[in-house]
Parts: structure tokens; sequence; C-alpha cells
């Protein structure tokens, strides 16, 4: 459904220091995906469900800031896109702390190290070193997931907030992504207990048949889990027993090591 364009720019719930046209602007260049590549404006106003003409001005905007470029009716984002993604990494500590212990955990390991954390109801990469290609989506810095469906996730929300776990398994109906993915919300917060408890996670094969990982919490200097750092793995090399056994002191250990050198930032 169409929203109706504000000349204001301001929200339609009189909240003043809400820019809407802001947050439009970010809806318009977050329509460009994988299945979007080069929208052309009428398809932009499809997605976004924004006018053409408000979304014309937006193009226009973001062109001469040189985040979009247009060519033959069609659009395309531009390498400065990039920027917004270092900036947040510069600005982190957490993610430049955080790498040599994933160089090294991945050297222990021989498998990918990652590091994730929520951003509503997915998680999302913030760091990475790739060992072998084990999943045939195409994980990098940037990444979405749904967090039900990882170990990751189950960690993150483990700690989480009521209101926030509550939001990620009851807003909508959680959709079996393979034959094993639990979706009922009862047994997840079931699960999610028991996580809190053993103080990791290990998903078998539910978010992406043959790939297990296991995840461990990273905590700020006041305890609260700020990232999951995951260790993953195929069934054809390891099973969940190796990986309990093998792969979680390890996992667990260096969190607390990315932990501690966070506190001491």
């Amino acid at each position: 459904m169409a929203i109706a364009d504000d000349p204001t720019g301001e929200s339609p719930q009189g909240d003043r220091d809400y820019v809407q046209s802001l947050e439009r602007g970010i809806a318009v260049l977050l329509a460009f995906d994988e299945e979007h590549p080069e929208p052309s404006l009428a398809e932009l106003a499809q997605i976004t469900g924004f006018s053409r003409p408000a979304v014309r001005r937006f193009l226009i905007t973001l062109e001469r800031m040189g985040y979009v470029r247009g060519s033959g009716g069609r659009w395309s984002l531009t390498p400065r896109v990039l920027a917004i993604g270092q900036h947040y990494t510069a600005s982190h500590a957490l993610i430049e702390l955080a790498q040599p212990h994933l160089l090294h955990l991945a050297e222990e390991t021989h498998e990918s190290a990652s590091l994730a954390t929520l951003d509503g109801d997915d998680v999302v990469y913030v760091a990475r070193v790739p060992v072998r290609r084990i999943m045939s989506i195409n994980v990098s810095i940037g990444t979405r997931v749904p967090a039900y469906a990882t170990s990751m996730g189950r960690v993150l929300l483990a700690w989480a907030p009521t209101e926030v776990v509550d939001s990620v398994l009851n807003r909508r109906p959680l959709r079996p992504i393979t034959p094993r993915t639990v979706t009922d919300p009862s047994a997840l917060r079931a699960e999610l207990a028991r996580v809190r408890s053993n103080g990791w996670s290990v998903v078998e094969e539910e978010l992406e048949v043959g790939l297990l990982s296991a995840s461990a919490p990273v905590r700020d200097r006041t305890g609260q889990v700020v990232a999951a750092l995951a260790s993953s793995t195929s069934a054809g090399r390891s099973s969940r027993g190796e990986l309990e056994r093998n792969v979680v002191p390890l996992l667990v250990e260096t969190a607390d090591r990315i932990t501690a050198d966070l506190g001491r930032r």
C-alpha cells in the first residue's frame, strides 16, 4: 500500500525530532538488493510504496551525493555506499579487538569463524574469517540470517530482554528453512533456556542442510551480551558430538578473551 508523501518531511505522528524524509531516503537505498540490483524508478516506487515524484527526488539527491547513478532509466548503487559500512567497522572497537581472535580460532579449528550482532529479527555478520565455503548462501560482512534458526541468534536471544525475544518469536509465524528448523515458539524458548544454562549454543542443519554451527556470547564491561562468536562446519566433516567436545571449549575460551579485551578497552 502506498504511503502518502508529506512535503514537510515530518513524522505524521507529529514527532518534531523525527525526520520522515530521511527515513524514506534510506528506504530507497535499502530497496536495492540481490533481486533488484538495477531497478527502474517505477520499480522503486512499487517496492517502497512511495509516489514516483517522491522517489525521483530521493534518487536525484542520492545521485548528487554520489550514492547512486542512473543510466537508461535504470538505477544502481555506487561503491560510495561501502563507506557507510566502513564507518561502522572503524567506530566499533569490538570488531577491531575481535579480528585477531577470530583468526586464531579459525587456525585452531580449521573452520570459519564469525562474529555477529542482533538487528531486529536477524543476526548480522560484522566480522568473519572464512576458511572454506560451507554454506550455499554467500556469507560476507553485512549478511543477515534469521536469528531463530542459528546458533548465533540463539545466543543473542538467550540473554536479550523479554520484549526482544517476544518480538522475534511471536510477531509472525516462523518459517521452516530446512526440515529440521525449529519453528515452535515454546520449543525455542526452552532452547534459549538451555543456551543460558550451558553458556553456548549448537544448531544442526536448521539454517541449511549439512551445516553445523556453535556459538558463545561476547560481553561488554557491564556483562551485557553484545555479540555472538561462531564456528561453523559441515556434517560431512564433523558431528554435533564432536563439535561440542572439540570446538565448543575453544569457542567459549575465545569469546571470553574477546570479552576481557573489550573490558580493558
